[in-house]
């Protein structure tokens, strides 16, 4: 008997949520059939039964999985709501909740209720990041030592610095690491492991907003392996879209190294020689980042559809909160953090 498509609630309709609903239109095995905002107007322009509160969305809907797409602050009280109704998973934005503490308070709630909790920490991925991770698995540069990146999305000079996409971000008092960088504290994970250590040092360049915009962090691993954000957003990188890989990495290991550039580009130099080899080519891709959306909410419907693990549970992501905490901490006091 064939399986019904799953069916989809989402929960904010602004800037980035358009990249939600057009990946949701396109995966097997899903629908979506409802969106909530506050402003109705917008909820009602992605041409879906339109709701301005998520509880008149339940009342109503029969729901297997609600997207929630809106901003930290709001979250907890999504989640609250949307454990309400007998939905088979929430998937959650990042940045993931207003605090780590009210991060837990969802994780403890969703357990309760036997509902996975998935957050939407997409950069993970990316095609260029399955295809370094793969690899690395591989043994094609040996045992990694080491892995950097550099943020270079040149999107944050003068007084109306990202006015035109998501203006919010001149308000946020925590910036460059708890809304951007926290995708390669993600990244790292997903390379090398967990860290035992950080240390950061964060600075802001433009007034005109609230928080850091530019800075470095390491993340120390055992064995002496250590990976490194360098991060500013005020600068550019070479590449047709800035928005694409927003920056350009390095994973490098005792057999070779892994290079991502600004186009979507992974090569491959062994170690002593001067050739790269291309394992990843650039290409066009629907959506953003890669086509990362749709990638992460397939994951989702696949591990429902055919009971496989998730990858980004929140309760297993409440390590990249504690990661964040630590780099503020960790900035704050000028000294290196150990990690629990």
């Amino acid at each position: 008997m064939k399986q019904a498509p799953l069916k989809i609630g989402c929960v904010g309709a602004g800037y980035f949520a358009q990249f939600h609903y057009d990946a949701w239109a396109r995966i097997p095995g899903a629908i979506p059939i409802a969106s909530v905002d506050t402003d109705i107007k917008k909820a009602r322009a992605t041409g879906l039964t339109s709701y301005n509160n998520i509880d008149d969305m339940l009342a109503v809907e029969n729901l297997d999985i609600i997207d929630i797409i809106t901003p930290p602050e709001t979250h907890l009280e999504m989640i609250k709501s949307a454990l309400t109704s007998k939905v088979s998973a929430i998937i959650c934005q990042k940045p993931f909740c207003n605090s780590l503490d009210d991060a837990k308070i969802a994780v403890e709630l969703a357990s309760k209720h036997g509902t996975p909790l998935i957050v939407h920490e997409n950069f993970r991925f990316q095609p260029w990041y399955r295809t370094i991770k793969h690899r690395i698995n591989k043994g094609d540069i040996g045992t990694v030592l080491q892995a950097s990146f550099r943020l270079r999305p040149g999107d944050g000079q003068g007084e109306n610095a990202y006015l035109d996409r998501q203006p919010y971000f001149q308000k946020m008092p925590r910036f460059l690491v708890h809304e951007t960088a926290v995708h390669w504290v993600d990244v790292f994970r997903y390379l090398m492991g967990n860290p035992d250590h950080v240390y950061a040092d964060l600075r802001k360049l433009n007034e005109a907003i609230a928080g850091e915009d530019a800075g470095y962090f390491i993340l120390g691993f055992d064995g002496g392996r250590r990976a490194m954000f360098d991060g500013n957003r005020l600068l550019d990188h070479s590449a047709e879209n800035h928005r694409n890989t927003l920056g350009e990495c390095l994973i490098e290991g005792t057999s070779g190294t892994l290079e991502l550039d600004g186009f979507g580009n992974v090569t491959l130099r062994k170690f002593g020689k001067t050739r790269k080899k291309t394992v990843l080519a650039a290409q066009p891709y629907q959506g953003f980042g890669g086509d990362c959306v749709h990638a992460l909410q397939s994951h989702v419907i696949a591990g429902l559809l055919n009971r496989s693990v998730f990858e980004n549970e929140a309760a297993d992501y409440l390590k990249v909160l504690e990661i964040e905490e630590a780099l503020y901490r960790s900035n704050d006091t000028g000294s290196r953090i150990i990690l629990g």
